[in-house]
């Protein structure tokens, strides 16, 4: 019994760090290309605030 509670336990840890890694894996990329687009004159700061704000939403 105390077999199975362990391995449960570790399975839900596992599931809880994999979800956790996948919105850090499509958050990442928008944060960087949110800091490449605010260069641009102008337009740039307004994107890079909605991209901003769409990272923010997926964490």
């Amino acid at each position: 019994m105390k077999n199975i509670f362990k391995l449960l336990l570790i399975i839900i840890a596992i599931t809880s760090v994999q979800s956790c890694m996948l919105t850090k894996v499509i958050a990442v990329p928008m944060r960087v290309t949110g800091a490449v687009v605010s260069i641009i004159p102008v337009v740039g700061d307004p994107m890079h605030d909605a991209i901003d704000v769409a990272a923010d939403a997926i964490d």
